[in-house]
């Protein structure tokens, strides 16, 4: 009997130590800032909290943020049959919808910029989208007939959709697909920043797909997040210029990682609404900074779809942060507009080697008065 009180004994010593040292594991502070990574929306998403947090109190924030990006997906996903978009896709036209608080939302947005931006950035084009191969449809690879190109684009069109904000609720009165991917991702990484400044977390980089929103700093010696604006080319991502972030976020559309050849020409994923067809102009990519992600979001595919000069203008009458890469043959020139100059300073803009925006029309002028 005493050796088996002592086996006994032995056994409850040793399991106490085996749950001591789990909770002293759940309960070890983590090495700051604290990075949770993941997939979701078919992408990655990276999570840098700079803040004494435990691993128990780390798998709480990610879960939480993981929910709102369910929630996301759930709501606004075109490639599941069963959100709230493709039911409204699906429902039948002229006959009002009742939508979640983040779809109305989110479609308000879309109809704003698609007024700012003159039609250039629309989520009606879903049909177009899907139509040159880039959409959940999957079609084959290869150019659409023209018959066909203009049979879609007569339906393009924000004006199909009808949104009353304050009845939550809306309609379409065309029968066109909207595809919210030019906003959406925007819209969660908005939502991720949401959460955790409710859960009082203050210092934070979300990194959603390469859509960016930082608070704060990543370390109690007030170093500003920095993040890599990607060089516009196929392969590794490579960073063409390391900025700073503080309590802004940027959103980047580009024509260089989504696009197929057929009959020796490139199409980029990138479709211009009022055309129908993909854009080809040099402008390879468009960085919008902005306070809000899922207008930057939007922002940038407006850009790109106009183009260089009538992006950038556009940038100037919006006063957008704006900085573009362009194919300059084998090189790549960096432009920046004049909110973006004043965000970052001169000193930063020069010693990155990026180029502030001038006015085409103002340097003729200004050209003109020399030559005279």
């Amino acid at each position: 009997m005493p050796g088996s009180t002592r086996l006994i004994k032995h056994a409850a010593f040793a399991a106490a130590l085996v749950l001591l040292a789990g909770c002293s594991e759940k309960d070890r502070p983590l090495e700051s800032p604290v990075r949770l990574e993941g997939g979701i929306f078919g992408t990655f998403y990276q999570v840098s909290i700079n803040a004494p947090l435990t691993q128990e109190q780390a798998d709480q924030l990610e879960s939480g943020f993981m929910a709102e990006l369910e929630s996301v997906d759930a709501a606004m996903s075109t490639y599941r049959d069963d959100s709230e978009l493709s039911v409204f896709n699906q429902a039948p036209l002229d006959q009002w919808q009742p939508l979640s608080n983040e779809l109305i939302e989110v479609l308000a947005i879309s109809r704003s910029i698609a007024e700012e931006s003159n039609g250039a950035f629309d989520v009606t084009v879903g049909d177009l989208v899907n139509l040159w191969s880039f959409g959940p449809e999957a079609r084959p690879k290869e150019i659409p007939s023209e018959a066909l190109l203009d049979e879609r684009l007569a339906q393009v069109g924000f004006d199909a959709v009808e949104v009353d904000t304050q009845a939550m609720q809306a309609r379409r009165d065309r029968d066109v697909y909207v595809d919210l991917s030019g906003v959406a991702k925007g819209h969660a990484t908005d939502r991720v920043a949401a959460y955790l400044d409710k859960e009082g977390i203050e210092n934070y980089l979300i990194n959603l797909g390469g859509d960016m929103l930082a608070r704060g700093y990543r370390d109690d010696q007030q170093t500003p997040w920095r993040v890599g604006i990607e060089t516009p080319q196929s392969g590794a991502p490579q960073a063409q210029h390391v900025v700073p972030l503080h309590d802004i976020s940027v959103a980047t559309s580009g024509d260089y990682r989504n696009y197929f050849e057929a009959d020796g020409q490139r199409f980029s994923h990138t479709i211009d609404p009022r055309t129908g067809r993909p854009v080809t102009h040099k402008l390879a990519s468009v960085s919008v900074f902005h306070p809000s992600n899922a207008w930057a979001d939007a922002w940038a595919t407006a850009l790109l779809v106009v183009g260089e000069e009538a992006g950038m203008s556009m940038a100037v009458d919006h006063d957008l942060s704006t900085l573009m890469l362009l194919r300059d043959g084998d090189h790549w020139q960096s432009v920046a507009s004049p909110a973006f100059v004043d965000y970052f300073g001169k000193d930063l803009v020069d010693e990155l080697g990026i180029e502030p925006w001038v006015d085409p029309n103002a340097r003729a002028t200004q050209e003109g008065n020399q030559d005279a």
